[in-house]
């Protein structure tokens, strides 16, 4: 049975000094709920002091979960095991049992640690001696409990995000360029609108993107004007990709793969987040994919002596140097090069010339296919409509108290009809996709070298990548680095030869 701090000098008349370690912990903020740790550990050090012990350390794990569902470790609780096996205490004390664990395997592991150390364990108030059967048992049951009990709030969460995506209500931290009301007595959310000029920053980093402009360079510009992400962080190219993917920018809740119409409004239109949905799918693999661009044609241009080979990689051009610091572009096979300034010059004239061709215009401006589009619209309503009534008939109880529908039909039938969504939603994405900004400046246009010329460098590598592929061979002689006849293609969109880079 647990042992009354008070009587602890009795029943342990051989030891003359206690001393103990603190532990707190709590999973979540807490500005928002529960007991902070710093409260917990004050009632710790009163418990010590009340009684003489000797406080040797105190281990606090702020913000982490102690459930198996816990994605981030307990440093400071790894560490006071690690100190109790070495017997450096003889007690250790926390607030309560669900302090030290809220999973069984975690209990385990305390419990053999103290038992070998012949470590007694404070919480509650009490002290239990876990070389004790009953102590043994009741320390037990206690952590059965806390297990319970945190397992009981994940699945009452779970239901409840559940709901909430069903009725498209947001969930989690408001995404960049949102800000949440709430109301001011019941703290319930009641909107999430457009958070001012970071909203419009958002707009612009589709746009950007749709005009060419690299990730990072973005990010960077996001930098000077001193703002940060979410989470409070520096911009990134990732974060800025993370934007430029995340649907709730079109008014959509996506839950485990399940997009639900959210009750906000977006910021961005449907038709420009979908066009730079595909020029992501675009740059998501293949060589010059890179947001840290330095040179023209790096990652971009071709070896055709090597574009066979089974590693791709040998047949990408990078930019280097020689021995003699002459700038070159060279095979990753290393057995041939060129001058650098002499290929960017020759790629770049041509590029330029061609942009400002009718022929050029017309290879990309085709005609849409608004049957396809068309097509895929109502298939998507269709499938929406369908999963919206079947949540109504598992939201709805008959006379028997009993659903229309069951949740076990219902899932079942949102992972048949989930591939079916995305199919559709990839040909209307397919067949809505529109030429970007930067090219419709630049097509049929006989200034095209003026356009050109006004572009840096991420979209100048943007426009190459869209409209011509490169590619080097040899020269007539070893050693040989200037631009000769036949030497250097260029395949433009369209045209035989062309390869696009994803």
């Amino acid at each position: 049975m647990p042992i009354d701090p008070s009587y602890l000098h009795l029943v342990h008349p051989e030891v003359e000094r206690w001393d103990c370690f603190l532990y707190g912990r709590n999973s979540v903020d807490p500005k928002k709920k529960g007991r902070s740790v710093g409260d917990q550990l004050k009632d710790g050090h009163a418990l010590a002091d009340a009684h003489r012990w000797n406080v040797v350390d105190v281990f606090k794990d702020t913000g982490i979960s102690a459930s198996r569902h816990a994605r981030k470790k307990r440093d400071d609780f790894e560490e006071m095991l690690a100190r109790i096996e070495a017997r450096e205490v003889r007690i250790v004390v926390a607030f309560e049992a669900s302090r030290y664990y809220r999973d069984l395997e975690a209990y385990v592991r305390l419990r053999n640690a103290c038992y070998a150390a012949g470590v007694l364990l404070c919480y509650n108030g009490q002290v239990y001696d876990l070389s004790n059967r009953a102590d043994r048992k009741a320390t037990a049951m206690d952590a059965v409990s806390a297990e319970d009990e945190v397992e009981g709030i994940r699945d009452r969460n779970l239901r409840t995000t559940r709901l909430w995506a069903a009725k498209g209500a947001p969930h989690g931290p408001a995404p960049y360029g949102y800000r949440r009301i709430y109301d001011p007595e019941t703290g319930d959310l009641v909107d999430q609108v457009a958070d001012g000029d970071r909203a419009k920053y958002v707009v612009e980093l589709f746009k950007g993107l749709k005009a060419g402009k690299a990730q990072r360079s973005m990010a960077a510009k996001l930098n000077e004007l001193g703002e940060t992400t979410r989470l409070g962080k520096a911009w990134s190219a990732r974060a800025v990709n993370m934007v430029l993917r995340n649907r709730a920018y079109i008014g959509k809740r996506v839950h485990n793969g399940v997009e639900h119409e959210g009750n906000w409004k977006g910021l961005v239109e449907p038709k420009l987040f979908n066009e730079v949905q595909v020029l992501l799918d675009r740059k998501l693999k293949g060589p010059g994919a890179s947001t840290a661009v330095k040179h023209l044609l790096s990652g971009l241009g071709l070896c055709g002596v090597h574009e066979g080979a089974a590693q791709r990689d040998m047949a990408v051009l990078r930019k280097t140097t020689t021995s003699r610091g002459r700038w070159i572009y060279r095979c990753n096979s290393l057995d041939l090069s060129i001058n650098a300034d002499q290929l960017e010059a020759y790629v770049e004239e041509g590029v330029v010339a061609w942009l400002s061709t009718k022929e050029a215009a017309d290879a990309f401006r085709q005609p849409k296919d608004d049957k396809v589009a068309k097509a895929a619209r109502a298939r998507l309503r269709a499938i929406d409509r369908q999963l919206d009534e079947a949540r109504t008939a598992a939201a709805t109880f008959g006379e028997d108290g009993e659903p229309v529908l069951s949740a076990l039909s219902l899932a079942a039938m949102e992972k048949g009809l989930r591939p079916q969504r995305a199919a559709a939603e990839a040909e209307l994405k397919k067949a809505e996709a529109t030429i970007p900004d930067i090219l419709n400046d630049l097509l049929g246009n006989p200034h095209a070298d003026k356009v050109w010329n006004g572009l840096d460098l991420p979209q100048q590598r943007f426009v190459l990548r869209q409209v011509v592929t490169v590619r080097l061979f040899k020269a007539r002689a070893p050693g040989v680095k200037r631009i000769e006849p036949g030497r250097v293609t260029l395949s433009f969109y369209g045209q035989t030869g062309f390869v696009p880079l994803t």
